[in-house]
């Protein structure tokens, strides 16, 4: 089912966790953040909003870097559930669409919840001082192979972030599948 997340909550402070990366290693989610600001991607590896467009979110995260922006990619479904989104599913994911920015599993889904985060993809764009400016889509393509010369949503917006520190007021939010949440005990 898809999910809408919410309109930009302009200066939200962003929240830090120390989550486990699919390189063996623990990441702070804020350590990340280039000099300009940093963008902070909730997907997984299943669902066809993500897969739909993973090619061009690795390509912005590696045009944001010339920006002074950092990128991470952040895994919260319940693999239990969705065994497709698991720790080791989640290595050959990045390796088969070769990131370049840490993609860290957010198990107990604390991370997820701290930031509010709805569906995959859910995109929170951070100016230097680690403030929200962006809460919007990737692009206009949602399920959908890009049509040539999409404008890139996110790419300009983090662009005037980095040069601003402000992102744009308006906004279009991102769709995707809702994000996969362990039942209560």
């Amino acid at each position: 089912m898809a999910a809408i997340p919410p309109v930009c909550d302009f200066g939200w402070q962003a929240v830090d966790a120390f989550l486990p990366g699919i390189d063996g290693k623990s990441h702070s989610i804020l350590g990340q953040a280039g000099p300009n600001g940093l963008v902070v991607a909730f997907i997984c590896n299943h669902c066809p909003y993500v897969k739909a467009v993973i090619s061009r979110i690795v390509r912005d995260a590696d045009d944001l870097k010339a920006e002074g922006i950092g990128f991470v990619a952040i895994n919260s479904n319940d693999a239990d559930a969705y065994p497709d989104d698991s720790f080791d599913n989640m290595k050959l994911f990045a390796k088969a669409h070769a990131f370049t920015f840490p993609y860290l599993h957010d198990e107990s889904q604390a991370a997820a919840r701290a930031y509010g985060a709805v569906c995959t993809p859910d995109f929170f764009g951070l100016n230097s001082e680690l403030t929200l400016q962006y809460r919007g889509r990737l692009d206009a393509s949602r399920r959908d192979a890009g049509t040539p010369g999409l404008r890139r949503d996110l790419f300009e917006a983090m662009k005037q972030v980095a040069r601003t520190g402000d992102g744009p007021l308006d906004q279009i939010a991102s769709i995707g599948c809702s994000i996969k949440w362990k039942e209560a005990a």
